[in-house]
């Protein structure tokens, strides 16, 4: 029963390793004994289904690529460690909302066990790489040419290649996309299969992000890009004006988010309702007539941030509205209408109306058919109120100006944060419980969206967000407002949001609090040592370990375990010794564990019927090799008289 793990070993690593791993699962037939792929056993295999394996396609290549797969598949390099002066304030106790300061790469990698395929949306705003966004590729992992050639798979000389670029701080092509990739190859892993990534992106990049998504992703998985104008100009071009950007949008599985969707199609709020509504009223009390205010509004809705109400140039008493057809059938209703503006009446649409008398009567006296006194066709009254939502279009208009006022008045300067009614607009889409993840959080806007559009519509959605420490600069207004890092605006955004929220909603009762952990590094020695389990080789002493870094050790394997960050370890004494409880294991980390606290143990297990662990983790520096053994010992023997499955493993 006794098993041994070396968790952060990362001798065995290889390139596209989750790949390999499902073909040996399914087609174990096509391997040899020394682990190596024979294609043309595959060949045999899929030529019964009548398809052929071609030897040239259409692909994306770049210096790094190879690297770039390594560290898609590499183990995390850190631990996760809480904030427990932040998580423990009434407001964030039960919240199940995450923001998480580290190297996203390392967190996704984090997460990829407790919330694999169960994220629904991911939104993330990564670097343009414009030049003037600062990016370069940053990278402190040490390889020599010979490690890097036999894990990547590559000849020597494409190997000091590689690591000659990753240590000049490029911000080429190549550089980008090595960034790119491993984060976009784990997240994938976190969508549920009819989840959806959104991804803003400028011309600089956008073209070979639209090739590597269609890698990551598959082309088939392609939903649309979306053109965003951006209200802004960068004059700077000798050539066009450009006052737009991109957001590419993939899903896991096309098949199923169609399936979900068949008869539930996307619909989010028209955009700047609110905004449209009130220039109308200002028309009216101007005193222009009814004609003269359809004009301005047919004028109005040429504008990108009114396009959303192209056509909704009419009202009445009732309020705004536009023309739609009532014929346009086979087989309708061929009765005519009386026309109350000529008194005469009017023609019939070709096939019919769609309506039949008593319908049409109907609607006529409540005022719901806009008559013509020219001749022409009459036409059904579609009132703005009641078509509030409509299809996502490929071509959206946000005004930036709400959201730069906004963290005015928050004291937080920060360029170019992405627009709220924007992410508003685009979380509105899912179900209102989803789980949304954005891992490039920046200014913290779509943690802010969440909560937002929860206080709106009673909704029960998560955010988990992620931010690097990345230094802010010190003659920036940001640096000089305070904040030194990029991370303390993310925090300082989303508590002031959760404030103006509650102040304005002051009867919602949802979560606007959050959970703060961040990456730390392992312990020195710790990766030199894991290597070798031998006593008199050991050089990182795991037994010298204080109780918060022990915390911090117990947060890490729990995310290594599946269970989710937001899920509360429970304390679970025996006799004097204190070990930890979640879901069906059961961590005993700290040193000091006794035969007493074994006996507890296994009455323990006797008496309640609550206490059911599976398996049970051992830190082993903290145990003996004598403890660990009399321990096995006990539950083996436990385990045989109750015939029930119980794992102890020794983690190192």
């Amino acid at each position: 029963m006794l098993k041994k793990e070396i968790l952060q070993d990362n001798s065995d690593v290889t390139s596209n390793s989750k790949e390999l791993e499902i073909l040996k699962k399914h087609f174990s037939q096509c391997f040899d004994k020394e682990g190596n792929f024979i294609s043309h056993k595959m060949e045999e295999i899929v030529g019964e289904s009548g398809l052929k394996l071609s030897s040239e396609s259409y692909s994306l290549n770049w210096l790094g690529k190879s690297y770039a797969r390594l560290l898609a598949n590499e183990a995390p390099h850190t631990l996760i460690k809480e904030d427990k002066s932040h998580n423990t304030k009434a407001q964030n106790k039960k919240s199940q909302n995450l923001l998480i300061k580290g190297d996203n790469l390392e967190v996704l990698k984090h997460l990829s066990n407790a919330y694999s395929e169960s994220i629904k949306m991911i939104y993330i705003d990564p670097p343009y790489n414009t030049g003037s966004d600062g990016f370069v590729y940053n990278d402190d992992r040490k390889f020599t040419s010979e490690e890097l050639s036999r894990l990547a798979g590559v000849d020597i000389e494409e190997a000091r290649r590689i690591l000659a670029f990753t240590q000049s701080k490029a911000n080429s092509h190549s550089a980008w996309l090595t960034f790119m990739y491993p984060r976009l190859y784990v997240a994938r892993e976190l969508l549920k299969e009819d989840g959806v990534i959104f991804i803003s992106i400028d011309d600089n990049e956008q073209a070979q992000l639209k090739l590597l998504c269609d890698e990551v992703f598959g082309e088939e998985n392609f939903v649309a890009n979306i053109v965003r104008n951006t209200n802004s100009s960068k004059n700077q071009s000798l050539f066009v004006s450009v006052s737009h950007e991109y957001c590419l949008i993939y899903t896991k599985n096309m098949e199923t988010l169609k399936l979900k969707h068949t008869n539930k199609k996307w619909a989010v709020p028209k955009n700047n309702v609110d905004e449209y509504v009130k220039k109308v009223k200002q028309l009216q009390k101007e005193g222009l007539s009814n004609e003269e205010i359809t004009e301005e509004l047919k004028t109005l809705t040429k504008y990108p941030r009114f396009i959303d109400f192209t056509n909704y140039w009419y009202f009445d008493d009732r309020g705004l509205y536009r023309k739609d057809n009532l014929g346009g059938v086979k087989d309708g209703n061929m009765e005519p209408l009386f026309n109350p503006i000529t008194k005469k009446i009017d023609p019939v649409p070709p096939g019919g109306y769609r309506y039949n008398k008593e319908k049409l009567t109907k609607l006529s006296n409540e005022n719901r058919i806009h008559f013509h006194a020219d001749g022409s066709l009459p036409t059904i009254k579609r009132y703005l109120h009641e078509n509030m939502n409509q299809r996502p279009k490929s071509i959206m208009s946000d005004d930036q100006r709400p959201d730069y006022t906004l963290l005015q008045e928050f004291n937080i300067p920060f360029d170019n944060p992405k627009q709220l009614s924007f992410m508003q607009r685009i979380l509105s889409i899912e179900d209102k419980d989803d789980i949304i993840l954005d891992f490039f959080a920046g200014s913290g806007t779509t943690a802010h969206a969440v909560m937002q559009l929860n206080a709106e519509d009673g909704g029960e959605r998560k955010f988990i967000t992620v931010q690097i420490a990345e230094p802010t600069d010190e003659k920036s207004e940001a640096y000089k407002a305070g904040y030194k890092t990029i991370f303390e605006i993310t925090k300082a955004r989303i508590e002031k949001a959760s404030q103006k929220i509650k102040e304005e909603n002051p009867d919602f009762k949802g979560d606007l609090g959050f959970k703060i952990y961040e990456t730390t590094p392992l312990w020195d020695g710790y990766l030199d040592d894991i290597a070798t389990l031998e006593d008199e080789t050991r050089l990182f002493d795991g037994s010298s370990l204080n109780d918060e870094e022990l915390e911090t050790l117990l947060t890490t394997y729990k995310l290594h375990d599946g269970i989710a960050l937001s899920e509360a370890l429970q304390e679970v004494k025996l006799d004097e010794y204190k070990a930890y409880l979640a879901k069906e294991t059961l961590y005993c980390v700290h040193s000091g564990f006794s035969t007493q606290a074994l006996k507890t143990l296994i009455e323990k297990l006797d008496s309640d019927a609550t206490f059911e662990p599976s398996r049970i983790i051992l830190f082993g520096y903290n145990f003996s090799t004598k403890h660990q053994r009399e321990l096995d010992e006990a539950l083996s023997s436990y385990a045989n008289k109750k015939l029930i499955e119980l794992d102890l493993i020794v983690r190192y």
